[in-house]
């Protein structure tokens, strides 16, 4: 007896971490959490509404009281589906199920698979399912599909899939009024009936259920997906979809693509940095730059008013000839290879989304998505209804009046936003022209105008880019915490129709923000900075303000708009991974430390995931917004950085596993959605694919310098050389120094201590008329050669790269022929298979019809011999 109830207590024990009911058969499909608290007795009314209202759809329940949870405070309601309920929502939701396997043989093996076996996970954690035809389930007609057993047939991340549809459709006020807008367990996490509502993971990620019913599969994906050692194996995408549904299977799909695509570019890139590295000897001008002979006898007019005295052109030596590894021939074929490379990228992406269409049956489901899914807010927000003509069913419907007035305010919004965006752009500008003139002033007693106390290589202008950066980078992390909660502010008040067109009107707002927040400063940098400053005498000011645009250095802006890209782009992606991994990591570790006291046998499976954080409806959303901004970053400015698709690259391979371990190992378990594609980012990074080919090609012509270098070498130099010799003195004006007026000169003191009145005249970055000339100051011819040589360059480039995308896409199809084939040959055999089914049924159905008459055709003849009352049967 004694040992018989030490037994039971032990089965007790361990049927708390377990994913079914407590009588061991019924699997919970998901779990509402709930604490009493001073408003009780008005939510536990609500609780029994809506708890009878699920019993009343045929869900099964079972309660887990508060005294039973570890906290002593939480109580739980599991819910499972029966096989009724799971048919009848299968059914209304068409959700595609198995009626046949597929008999066509596969022909995918590529040549040469050896390649690739290091790479490979073994087969039973790839999950290799048999290939079926498939069919939208009907419940009339359950014998046609492959139903082996009624327990297993649907999948869980299917289960609670279509639990939470109901979930999200189920009242939970009583209709003695005729209000019918109270319903959805959406609304009751926010008024707090609820406090949580999520499906279960199977098992605990770092060991398998022992439960030999449970597939452990959460285990499977931390130990051969999850982990960083596994980087460079492939992702078990069908376990992924399998387990967390198709839409976050896609998301992981699009990303281990993209970065396969990376390792291309970056191979490339680091080529281009290494040809700059290896030229550097080579590089004529930074050499002139440095020289005494050159650089050192050069005076250069001021910088800023006042505070900015003259300075030599070799104080710029060390900018020169890091700008020089950026700034290189190599610089103009890496542009173009990028703009052939996005559209084979995407192009790609396409065929890759189509087979994945096809393999995980969604094929046809936008179609379903808009027309049978409507979101629970926008049923219960549209109070009136008019007649859809597909379905031929009243539907809710949102006035046109109110529409366009919420359209409205929602852009006014948007717009006031990025205007405060373009407002703090406009005062990091205002910063960096006033803290130039403080750099400049305190590192004037250097001979070479640098500041020995940090180092000989930082010069007023790496100062002040380098500040501005990093202030404009705290800026942009500080207006995207505010704005995302006005972005869903606004889309909530929409009120879109279905979660597709909720997920891309968000996804506009987003982006269009990020977009401005993210790359305002580097087009400043890219095509204004050094654009507009005037000359000596002349100067351009800010506004009409005492502060004076900014020019470049001799070497140029590239140099600059590379620290920008860097800083930003490396500070979102450091801070994106700290956010996403060490954040949910340590509020899971802190909420889950009394648990940690008690035996892992009462640690029951719901309170486990309890503790875990929330996934929630946007969770992969701003995963895709943080891979697109980076998208951003490696397109339309990777002219100025070539390393930039590498530090993508080494990026992408740690959010991978990132990503995979903190939806394993963090958050509970997402509610399963279906995506076919990846819905509007599919067209955001097509615009972007082609902002991208027009801003390299000004980034070349403009920002860098070398357009000026050729038209000099081809057409300014001596006669029979063809060299870069005596370009940094054809480059840089002269103007009198006595033409300056008063309000520009350097004050008392902030000469440096070798200039003297000797010096008469001051060098500035230009192609003007020197003094005296008939046209003093006045643009040179040799300007205008330039700048024709720009505006011819980007036309070419432009349209080369266009012709080249546009045969790509061209010769690429965005579906493969196999597929292609295999799609119409799938929806012949279902056509020809349910009508054979058809024909059978109705067979049988007369056969039993005449069987029955037969039988009772002696009452009916009993004068007739036994043979002909069969004739008059027949």
């Amino acid at each position: 007896v004694c040992g018989g109830l030490v037994l039971w207590i032990d089965k007790q024990q361990h049927s708390k971490d377990s994913v079914f009911f407590r009588d061991g058969v019924r699997r919970i499909d998901f779990v509402l959490s709930y604490v009493d608290d001073k408003d009780g007795e008005r939510k536990q009314e609500r609780r029994k509404v809506y708890e009878a209202n699920l019993e009343k759809v045929g869900l099964e329940l079972e309660i887990e009281d508060k005294s039973e949870s570890e906290d002593g405070k939480t109580s739980f309601v599991k819910i499972h589906a029966p096989w009724e309920v799971l048919a009848t929502y299968a059914d209304v939701l068409k959700i595609k199920v198995p009626f046949k396997v597929n008999d066509i043989p596969d022909n995918s093996e590529m040549p040469m698979n050896w390649l690739s076996t290091p790479f490979r996970l073994p087969e039973h954690i790839m999950h290799p399912e048999p290939d079926f035809f498939t069919a939208p389930f009907n419940k009339s007609k359950s014998d046609f599909f492959l139903i082996d057993n009624k327990d297993t047939f649907f999948p869980p991340s299917t289960r609670n899939r279509i639990v939470y549809y109901i979930l999200s459709r189920c009242s939970y006020f009583r209709d003695e009024c005729g209000d019918k807008d109270k319903k959805g367990i959406k609304r009751l996490l926010n008024n707090s009936t609820y406090t949580a509502a999520f499906p279960l993971h199977d098992s605990r990620y770092w060991k398998r259920s022992r439960d030999a019913n449970c597939e452990s599969e959460r285990f499977s994906l931390y130990k051969h997906w999850a982990g960083f050692l596994s980087f460079f194996k492939e992702q078990p995408l069908n376990l992924v979809r399998k387990y967390y549904g198709e839409k976050i299977g896609i998301y992981f799909a699009w990303l281990g693509f993209y970065t396969e695509m990376l390792l291309f570019a970056a191979i490339v890139g680091t080529i281009c940095f290494i040809y700059g590295f290896l030229t550097y000897d080579d590089n004529e001008w930074s050499k002139e730059i440095c020289s005494e002979a050159v650089g050192g006898k050069i005076v250069m007019c001021p910088l800023c008013d006042k505070k900015c005295g003259y300075w030599k052109l070799n104080s710029t030596c060390n900018s020169s000839w890091q700008s020089h590894l950026f700034d290189n021939v190599g610089t103009v074929f890496f542009a173009i290879f990028m703009g052939i490379w996005v559209t084979l990228f995407l192009e790609f992406w396409k065929r890759r989304q189509a087979r994945l269409e096809y393999e995980w049956d969604l094929v046809d489901f936008e179609e379903e998505q808009q027309q049978l899914q409507l979101r629970p807010e926008y049923e219960t927000k549209c109070t009136n209804r008019k007649m859809n003509r597909i379905t031929q069913e009243m539907e809710p419907y949102l006035p046109i009046t109110s529409k366009c007035a919420r359209t409205c305010l929602s852009g006014a919004t948007v717009l006031f936003w990025i205007s405060l965006i373009i407002a703090c752009i406009i005062g990091v500008i205002a910063y960096r022209l006033a803290v130039y003139a403080a750099f400049a002033s305190i590192m004037k007693d250097s001979p070479t105008t640098h500041l020995q106390v940090v180092g000989p290589f930082i010069t007023p202008q790496l100062a002040t880019s380098v500040t501005a950066s990093c202030i404009n980078f705290v800026i942009i992390m500080i207006l995207n915490l505010m704005y995302e909660r006005v972005a869903v502010w606004i889309t909530d008040m929409e009120i879109p129709k279905t979660h597709l067109e909720y997920e891309n009107k968000l996804t506009v707002k987003m982006f269009l923000f990020q977009f401005v927040n993210y790359y305002s400063s580097c087009f400043y940098v890219a095509f204004f900075k050094g654009k507009f400053v005037g000359y000596p005498g002349d100067y351009a000011y800010m506004f009409g303000s005492k502060l004076r645009n900014e020019e470049c250095d001799p070497g140029g802006c590239l140099i600059e708009l590379t620290t920008q890209l860097v800083i930003v782009m490396t500070g979102k992606q450091v801070w994106g991974n700290i956010q996403e991994a060490l954040v949910p990591w340590l509020m899971n570790w802190w909420g889950s430390r009394k648990a940690r006291s008690h035996p892992e046998s009462l640690y029951s499976r719901w309170e486990q995931d309890h503790d875990l954080q929330g996934f929630g409806q946007l969770g992969l959303f701003y995963e895709y917004l943080e891979m697109v901004i980076q998208f951003g970053f490696i397109t339309l400015f990777v002219a100025s950085f070539p390393l930039a698709p590498l530090m993508a690259l080494i990026n992408n391979i740690i959010e991978v596993r990132v990503d995979a371990w903190k939806l394993t190992t963090q958050f509970r378990r997402p509610v399963a959605a279906k995506a076919h594609s990846i819905g509007a980012w599919q067209e955001i990074l097509n615009g972007m694919a082609v902002l991208s080919v027009v801003t390299n090609a000004f980034i070349v012509a403009f920002t860098s310098d070398m357009i000026p270098r050729l038209v000099y070498m081809y057409a300014y130099q001596p006669e029979g050389e063809m060299n870069m010799k005596g370009y940094i003195n054809n480059s840089l004006s002269v103007f009198n120094i006595s033409a300056i007026p008063p309000a520009n000169k350097p004050e008392d003191g902030e000469n440096p201590f070798w200039f003297n009145s000797s010096i008469t005249t001051c060098r500035y970055r230009d192609y003007r008329y020197p003094p005296g000339h008939e046209k003093e100051y006045s643009h040179t011819m040799q300007f205008w050669h330039i700048l024709a040589a720009k505006l011819a360059f980007i036309i070419i480039m432009e349209h080369v790269v266009f012709l080249v995308k546009f045969f790509v896409a061209w010769m690429i199809p965005d579906v493969p022929s196999d597929v292609r084939a295999r799609v119409k040959r799938e929806r012949y055999l279902v056509q020809e298979y349910l009508h054979n089914y058809e024909v059978e049924k109705l067979k049988v159905q007369l056969s039993q019809n005449t069987h029955d008459e037969c039988s009772c055709a002696p009452m009916i003849y009993p004068s007739l011999p036994k043979h002909e009352v069969l004739s008059e049967c027949l």
